[in-house]
């Protein structure tokens, strides 16, 4: 019996020793542990005992970033306007020792100091500034929080102002303002449409007379052309049609001389001849005052014939020159 109760009070008590003693530290977790109130070491993850009721462990550090989104803050910028910012701090515990050791209460801490900061950085910038800078405002921010919190064996990796909300005339007065340029946007692009528009018809109307012009001037020219053309054919066939006259006439009176032609023939030729020849283009005209001549007519004729061939001849010879 005395046996059973030592052996049952053996397992109580490695039972409380396997709970109170040995300590299963999580991943991203550190564990500080202290002897007799005093700093003793840093448990990362793993397994690890400690001595009972001597040493003391202050676990559930978390080595990931948080995020801490704080509360608005009254401002007053440069210029006298109070507006309301609120910002978001994003940061990592890099020493646990400090973290506890450091600073009561880390989280408060950040968000006073953040709060302070702000109101340096924004009361040094004016209104227009302050809403168009938010990206100075966090780099200044970061890099003043993070020196300040390594005494802390904390570190900022950013800050990010969240929300910049003014009174709220200035409010209505920066919407009307954004209405206005707006507006002015519109009129300007408006504007500059209708000259692109005029412009691209005015070169066009001008293209088209362009292209008329010449057109107008092709045509004068295309009709100069032809109308040379005609007239050089319409000489061409009068020169030609005078050589075949003229041809004409030389092979005619060549067949009579080769004929032969007696006084009667002749006599014949000079009757069929005399209504040409007093309408003619002869400049000599010999006329027999014996008519019943007829040796004399014949004779006559015959230097007709000769005289009227030379001058077509001459006429011809001159139309070549």
């Amino acid at each position: 019996m005395n046996l059973l109760i030592v052996v049952a009070v053996l397992v109580v008590l490695l039972v409380l020793f396997s709970v109170t003693c040995i300590k299963i530290v999580p991943q991203a977790t550190a564990a500080v542990v202290e002897r007799f109130g005093s700093y003793l070491t840093t448990w990362n993850n793993g397994l690890h005992v400690k001595v009972p009721f001597i040493d003391r462990v202050r676990g559930g550090i978390s080595l990931k970033e948080q995020v801490f989104d704080f509360p608005p803050q009254p401002v007053i910028t440069k210029d006298n306007v109070t507006m309301s910012i609120d910002t978001v701090v994003f940061f990592q515990i890099m020493d646990p020792k400090l973290y506890c050791y450091g600073v009561e209460n880390p989280i408060i801490a950040i968000e006073n100091l953040s709060a302070t900061t702000l109101r340096n950085i924004v009361g040094d910038l004016d209104l227009d500034t302050t809403l168009t800078s938010r990206d100075v405002v966090n780099a200044k921010m970061r890099a003043i929080l993070d020196e300040a919190t390594d005494a802390w064996g904390i570190k900022v990796n950013r800050v990010e102002v969240k929300n910049i909300t003014p009174p709220a005339a200035i409010q209505q007065a920066m919407e009307k303002q954004m209405k206005a340029e707006r507006e002015k946007r519109e009129a300007v692009l408006l504007a500059e449409g209708e000259k692109q528009a005029a412009i691209t018809i005015a070169e066009g109307n001008k293209q088209a007379i362009i292209l008329a012009a010449e057109a107008n001037k092709q045509q004068t020219i295309l009709a100069a052309e032809a109308e040379r053309e005609k007239q050089i054919r319409e000489a061409e066939g009068e020169a030609e049609a005078i050589r075949n006259v003229q041809q004409a006439t030389a092979d005619g009176i060549r067949v009579v001389r080769e004929a032969g032609a007696d006084n009667a023939v002749l006599t014949l030729k000079a009757l069929e001849s005399l209504g040409i020849l007093a309408n003619g283009t002869a400049t000599k005209l010999i006329v027999p005052s014996d008519i019943q001549g007829i040796a004399g007519l014949a004779a006559s004729l015959k230097e007709v014939f000769v005289d009227d061939a030379s001058v077509k001849r001459d006429k011809t010879a001159g139309q070549d020159r």
